[in-house]
């Protein structure tokens, strides 16, 4: 009887680290397409601070269609209204893709004199572990 609670428990603890591996697998394609967007924009002139809102909604986009399809589809609800889901990432990665990473983006910049085309990589180490438990726990848990 307790082999099969271990036995559980690692079934559960490799299921976890699965999905925190896809949900990296995600971020770093999001972190790529923002990155790409944003560095784009910077060079064609643009703020670094604008390039940023606008490879976040690039990323966010990006996020939703592969997190609703590859990394929580486990958790899918029949009763989940997508549109729902969307504004929920939407929330959960403005509050990392924007309010966290804009502050730290000033911070590095700004602050730390650190190049514009860094900032962006250094704020993945601090929004990654924020946006999955945001996303995990919020955005796609099972109504009810």
């Amino acid at each position: 009887m307790e082999v099969a609670g271990v036995k559980d428990r690692i079934s559960g603890l490799e299921e976890r680290f699965g999905q925190i591996f896809k949900f990296g697998i995600v971020g770093a394609s999001n972190t790529v397409i923002s990155y790409v967007v944003y560095a784009i924009l910077v060079y064609l002139g643009m703020h670094y601070l604008a390039a940023n809102v606008i490879a976040y909604f690039a990323g966010v986009i990006n996020s939703f269609i592969w997190n609703s399809k590859y990394v929580f589809k486990a958790e899918e609800d029949p009763n989940r209204n997508p549109f729902k889901v969307f504004l929920k990432t939407l929330a959960a990665s403005a509050f990392t893709g924007l309010v966290v990473n804009n502050v730290l983006l000033v911070l590095w910049v700004n602050v730390l004199n650190l190049s514009e085309y860094l900032g962006p990589i250094l704020n993945v180490l601090v929004t990654f572990p924020i946006n999955y438990i945001l996303n995990k726990y919020w955005a796609y848990k099972k109504e009810g």
